[in-house]
Protein backbone atom coordinates (compact mmCIF):
# COMPACT_ATOMS: atom_id res chain seq x y z
CA UNK A 1 0.00 0.00 0.00
CA UNK A 2 2.19 3.02 -1.48
CA UNK A 3 1.05 5.84 1.44
CA UNK A 4 3.61 8.60 0.37
CA UNK A 5 2.03 11.87 0.73
CA UNK A 6 -1.34 10.82 2.41
CA UNK A 7 -2.26 10.76 6.44
CA UNK A 8 -4.55 8.04 5.87
CA UNK A 9 -4.97 4.75 3.71
CA UNK A 10 -7.80 1.96 3.54
CA UNK A 11 -8.18 -1.11 1.13
CA UNK A 12 -10.62 -3.14 1.41
CA UNK A 13 -11.32 -2.28 5.04
CA UNK A 14 -14.01 -4.55 6.46
CA UNK A 15 -15.68 -5.24 9.78
CA UNK A 16 -18.67 -7.00 11.10
CA UNK A 17 -20.51 -7.58 14.44
CA UNK A 18 -22.85 -10.87 13.92
CA UNK A 19 -24.25 -10.72 10.78
CA UNK A 20 -24.05 -7.12 10.20
CA UNK A 21 -21.32 -5.80 8.02
CA UNK A 22 -20.46 -2.18 9.42
CA UNK A 23 -17.83 -1.74 6.54
CA UNK A 24 -17.61 -3.78 3.47
CA UNK A 25 -14.33 -2.86 1.36
CA UNK A 26 -14.28 0.66 2.44
CA UNK A 27 -11.33 2.65 0.47
CA UNK A 28 -9.98 5.67 1.25
CA UNK A 29 -6.74 8.08 0.61
CA UNK A 30 -6.80 11.32 2.35
CA UNK A 31 -3.60 13.79 1.49
CA UNK A 32 -1.79 15.01 3.75
CA UNK A 33 -2.51 18.89 4.97
CA UNK A 34 -6.52 17.86 3.97
CA UNK A 35 -9.47 18.04 5.91
CA UNK A 36 -11.66 14.75 4.68
CA UNK A 37 -15.21 14.25 6.13
CA UNK A 38 -16.61 10.77 6.31
CA UNK A 39 -20.75 11.73 5.02
CA UNK A 40 -23.18 8.99 5.47
CA UNK A 41 -26.28 8.08 7.09
CA UNK A 42 -26.55 6.57 10.50
CA UNK A 43 -25.12 2.77 11.01
CA UNK A 44 -23.37 3.30 7.64
CA UNK A 45 -19.69 2.26 9.84
CA UNK A 46 -18.54 5.87 9.65
CA UNK A 47 -17.56 5.83 13.60
CA UNK A 48 -16.41 1.98 12.97
CA UNK A 49 -14.08 3.46 10.16
CA UNK A 50 -12.66 5.89 13.01
CA UNK A 51 -12.38 3.76 15.53
CA UNK A 52 -10.37 1.25 13.37
CA UNK A 53 -7.88 4.03 12.16
CA UNK A 54 -7.49 5.13 15.42
CA UNK A 55 -6.28 1.55 16.77
CA UNK A 56 -9.76 1.28 18.95
CA UNK A 57 -10.67 -1.61 17.08
CA UNK A 58 -9.19 -4.56 14.61
CA UNK A 59 -10.37 -4.68 11.59
CA UNK A 60 -11.67 -7.98 10.31
CA UNK A 61 -10.34 -7.65 6.55
CA UNK A 62 -8.09 -5.29 4.36
CA UNK A 63 -5.40 -2.73 5.56
CA UNK A 64 -5.35 1.06 6.80
CA UNK A 65 -2.26 2.47 7.29
CA UNK A 66 -2.14 6.59 8.76
CA UNK A 67 1.14 8.45 8.98
CA UNK A 68 2.78 5.86 7.52
CA UNK A 69 2.18 3.19 9.48
CA UNK A 70 -0.14 -0.25 9.17
CA UNK A 71 -3.07 0.23 12.25
CA UNK A 72 -2.58 -3.29 13.02
CA UNK A 73 1.02 -4.20 12.72
CA UNK A 74 1.88 -0.36 13.91
CA UNK A 75 -0.33 0.46 16.36
CA UNK A 76 2.03 2.13 18.82
CA UNK A 77 2.98 4.21 16.16
CA UNK A 78 -0.39 5.49 15.05
CA UNK A 79 -1.64 6.12 18.32
CA UNK A 80 1.79 8.64 18.54
CA UNK A 81 0.37 10.18 15.47
CA UNK A 82 -2.83 10.68 16.12
CA UNK A 83 -5.48 12.97 18.28
CA UNK A 84 -9.06 11.61 18.84
CA UNK A 85 -12.40 13.59 19.81
CA UNK A 86 -14.81 11.38 20.15
CA UNK A 87 -18.33 12.54 20.06
CA UNK A 88 -19.02 13.78 23.61
CA UNK A 89 -16.38 16.46 24.54
CA UNK A 90 -14.47 14.38 27.14
CA UNK A 91 -13.60 16.74 29.75
CA UNK A 92 -14.11 17.33 33.28
CA UNK A 93 -16.73 19.49 34.36
CA UNK A 94 -15.11 20.21 37.71
CA UNK A 95 -11.65 21.73 36.41
CA UNK A 96 -11.20 24.75 34.78
CA UNK A 97 -10.35 24.87 30.87
CA UNK A 98 -6.78 25.16 32.37
CA UNK A 99 -6.83 22.51 34.91
CA UNK A 100 -8.23 20.23 31.68
CA UNK A 101 -5.64 20.27 29.60
CA UNK A 102 -2.57 20.49 31.89
CA UNK A 103 -4.04 17.33 33.08
CA UNK A 104 -4.15 15.60 29.65
CA UNK A 105 -0.83 16.91 29.27
CA UNK A 106 0.50 14.96 32.64
CA UNK A 107 -1.48 12.03 31.45
CA UNK A 108 0.78 12.46 27.97
CA UNK A 109 4.08 12.52 30.32
CA UNK A 110 4.80 15.77 29.78
CA UNK A 111 6.49 17.85 32.81
CA UNK A 112 4.61 20.32 35.38
CA UNK A 113 5.62 23.48 33.39
CA UNK A 114 5.48 21.87 30.22
CA UNK A 115 2.00 20.86 30.41
CA UNK A 116 1.11 24.22 31.61
CA UNK A 117 2.76 25.90 28.83
CA UNK A 118 1.23 24.05 26.39
CA UNK A 119 -1.97 24.58 27.80
CA UNK A 120 -1.75 28.15 27.51
CA UNK A 121 -0.75 28.04 24.18
CA UNK A 122 -3.45 25.92 22.78
CA UNK A 123 -6.24 28.04 25.26
CA UNK A 124 -5.31 30.63 22.86
CA UNK A 125 -4.71 29.05 19.67
CA UNK A 126 -8.42 27.65 20.17
CA UNK A 127 -9.79 30.98 20.54
CA UNK A 128 -10.76 30.25 24.59
CA UNK A 129 -8.09 31.92 26.97
CA UNK A 130 -10.44 34.40 28.54
CA UNK A 131 -12.37 31.15 29.60
CA UNK A 132 -9.07 29.16 30.76
CA UNK A 133 -10.19 29.82 34.72
CA UNK A 134 -13.67 29.21 34.77
CA UNK A 135 -14.99 25.46 35.52
CA UNK A 136 -15.67 23.61 32.01
CA UNK A 137 -19.09 23.02 33.41
CA UNK A 138 -19.97 26.91 32.68
CA UNK A 139 -18.85 26.82 28.95
CA UNK A 140 -21.10 27.15 26.09
CA UNK A 141 -21.43 23.86 24.10
CA UNK A 142 -19.23 25.18 21.15
CA UNK A 143 -16.57 26.39 23.94
CA UNK A 144 -16.88 22.34 25.69
CA UNK A 145 -15.97 21.42 22.00
CA UNK A 146 -13.03 23.58 21.06
CA UNK A 147 -11.68 22.47 25.05
CA UNK A 148 -12.01 18.95 23.60
CA UNK A 149 -10.00 19.40 20.20
CA UNK A 150 -7.16 21.68 22.50
CA UNK A 151 -7.16 18.63 24.27
CA UNK A 152 -6.41 15.94 21.55
CA UNK A 153 -3.54 19.02 20.30
CA UNK A 154 -1.70 18.40 23.72
CA UNK A 155 1.17 16.22 21.57
CA UNK A 156 1.17 18.55 18.33
CA UNK A 157 0.15 14.75 16.00
CA UNK A 158 0.16 15.04 12.87
CA UNK A 159 -3.36 13.47 11.91
CA UNK A 160 -6.61 14.24 14.41
CA UNK A 161 -9.99 12.41 14.10
CA UNK A 162 -12.62 14.04 14.59
CA UNK A 163 -15.87 11.35 15.43
CA UNK A 164 -18.91 13.87 14.96
CA UNK A 165 -17.35 17.42 16.02
CA UNK A 166 -20.36 19.25 16.24
CA UNK A 167 -22.96 17.37 17.76
CA UNK A 168 -25.63 18.95 19.74
CA UNK A 169 -24.37 22.38 18.90
CA UNK A 170 -26.08 25.25 17.34
CA UNK A 171 -25.09 26.88 14.62
CA UNK A 172 -22.86 29.64 16.54
CA UNK A 173 -21.35 26.82 18.49
CA UNK A 174 -20.57 24.39 15.14
CA UNK A 175 -19.19 28.06 13.21
CA UNK A 176 -17.03 28.03 16.57
CA UNK A 177 -15.92 24.61 16.07
CA UNK A 178 -14.97 24.57 12.35
CA UNK A 179 -13.12 27.61 12.49
CA UNK A 180 -10.74 26.26 15.56
CA UNK A 181 -10.62 23.23 12.84
CA UNK A 182 -9.33 25.55 10.17
CA UNK A 183 -7.19 27.23 12.09
CA UNK A 184 -5.07 23.65 13.04
CA UNK A 185 -5.33 23.15 9.41
CA UNK A 186 -3.81 26.61 8.37
CA UNK A 187 -1.12 25.92 10.89
CA UNK A 188 0.00 22.61 9.34
CA UNK A 189 -1.92 19.83 10.87
CA UNK A 190 -3.12 16.84 9.03
CA UNK A 191 -7.11 16.20 9.74
CA UNK A 192 -9.04 13.38 8.85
Amino acid sequence: MGSAGSAVVTEGLSKRYGETRALDGFDLRVPEGTVCGLLGPNGAGKTTAVRILATLLRPDGGRAEVAGFDVVRQAAQVRRSIGLAGQHAAVDEILTGRQNLEMFGRLYHLGRREARRRADELLERFGIAEAGGKQAKNYSGGMRRRLDLAASFILSPPVLFLDEPTTGLDPRGRNEVWDAVRSVVDGGRRCS
